[in-house]
């Protein structure tokens, strides 16, 4: 076996609704086709692959589990930090020590952390 590379993640959520508000109106993913499974869900697209899929259900006590937080390439750090505050999201911005990679961490509607990264070359919002 041979890892060819990271195919999907998946977050647990009992607030559909928000949760598909958070990644599609705030991150920008866009909704598409998923498979008639048997519970609620979505299934959330970048870059024409359906890296995140959005699945209704009864959360765990610890919304992180073993995984600390799911990371996303991501451009235009000024609108990015613009929508965040928009919707009320905290979220914490900084720069990644050595390499200069914008980074925003934040939090879904059900807990999970989220990491998006931008490049050093995109200029430094004024009002973070």
């Amino acid at each position: 076996m041979a890892i060819q590379g990271m195919n999907h993640f998946n977050v647990l959520t009992d607030k559909l609704a928000a949760t598909r508000s958070f990644y599609v109106g705030v991150l920008g993913f866009t909704e598409g086709p998923r498979p008639p499974l048997d519970f609620g869900g979505a299934w959330l697209y970048a870059g024409g692959q359906p890296i995140l899929h959005v699945s209704e259900g009864k959360l765990p006590a610890d919304p992180a589990g073993v995984l600390d937080h799911l990371a996303f390439s991501a451009t235009d750090l000024k609108g990015t930090v613009a929508r965040l505050k928009v919707n009320g999201i905290k979220f914490t911005l900084r720069r990644q020590v050595g390499v200069g990679t914008w980074q925003i961490f934040c939090h879904d509607p059900c807990g999970a952390k989220v990491e998006l990264d931008f490049s050093p070359e995109e200029s430094a919002p004024t009002d973070a």
